[in-house]
């Protein structure tokens, strides 16, 4: 479908970081389904993976841009955010969803400090100033449409709140994450930007696939009440009861996208 440059400029604008694989494949597809047109966040090199997301994304209508660039580095945020305004000239959404586990999972008491800056630089060094710097851009755009809704979405994890010592350092960035949100929440409500974060659990992804087995069977026993493996479209629905306004007047809320794990049950 052919886009007039007034649909681009006047279509709400997401950057959705991790945006082309998994939960943020997800993300990206439920905004695009909304209307949004999406700045699709990838690290590794465009290849058909980001191609297909692109062309499902098109075909909805909608505009998509794909930008590589590593959140956990100065550089490639300023690249991202650079590219998102030359492309759109905006940004109404910035969904920080990019993360990494471990490339290894070891004792707490064996994690080391190379494992531990790389997962904290990107899963919660990252997110924390690409959010600061969105969100001054956010403030200068709401200057001249104060009525247009702008929005922050982190993407945390049962992790924040569920020890797993052989992935302490992911464990940590994910706690962080939720007091990120809080801080981000608490200072940019005045500035009528909603901050929100949503929690993932069990959730089918490439991350997950290392421990298919050992969840199956938790799941089965009954670790959670729903049954099933979560899927990316779930937290793409969340996203979505988000970027409706639904929750504007509750900041900082968190979302448990989770089967109801976060029940706790005996």
């Amino acid at each position: 479908m052919t886009k007039s440059n007034s649909d681009v400029s006047t279509r709400p604008v997401a950057i959705v970081t991790g945006g082309t694989r998994g939960i943020g494949k997800g993300i990206s597809l439920a905004l695009a389904q909304t209307g949004y047109n999406v700045v699709a966040n990838h690290v590794s090199p465009a290849g058909d993976p980001v191609q297909v997301l692109k062309s499902e994304i098109e075909s909805l209508g909608v505009s998509c841009v794909s930008i590589q660039a590593n959140i956990g580095q100065k550089v490639d945020r300023d690249k991202l955010v650079t590219q998102t305004e030359a492309a759109f000239g905006r940004c109404d959404l910035l969904v920080n969803n990019a993360g990494v586990a471990p490339e290894k999972r070891v004792s707490i008491l064996e994690t080391t400090e190379e494992s531990y800056d790389r997962v904290m630089d990107i899963n919660l060094k990252g997110p924390f100033f690409l959010s600061q710097q969105v969100a001054n851009w956010m403030i200068r755009q709401k200057k001249n449409q104060s009525q247009r809704p702008f929005r922050m979405i982190n993407i945390g994890s049962i992790s924040a709140y569920t020890s797993s010592p052989t992935r302490s350092e992911y464990c940590i960035s994910k706690a962080g994450m939720g007091m990120m949100t809080r801080l981000f929440a608490d200072y940019l409500a005045e500035e009528g930007i909603g901050v929100f974060e949503i929690r993932p659990g069990i959730t089918e992804t490439d991350m997950t696939t290392v421990a298919k087995e050992k969840y199956d069977k938790l799941i089965a026993e009954g670790l959670t009440p729903i049954k099933r493996w979560g899927k990316p479209q779930d937290v793409g629905q969340a996203v979505v009861a988000i970027v409706e306004g639904r929750l504007d007047f509750s900041p900082g809320q968190v979302i448990d996208v989770d089967g109801g794990f976060h029940l706790r049950r005996l």
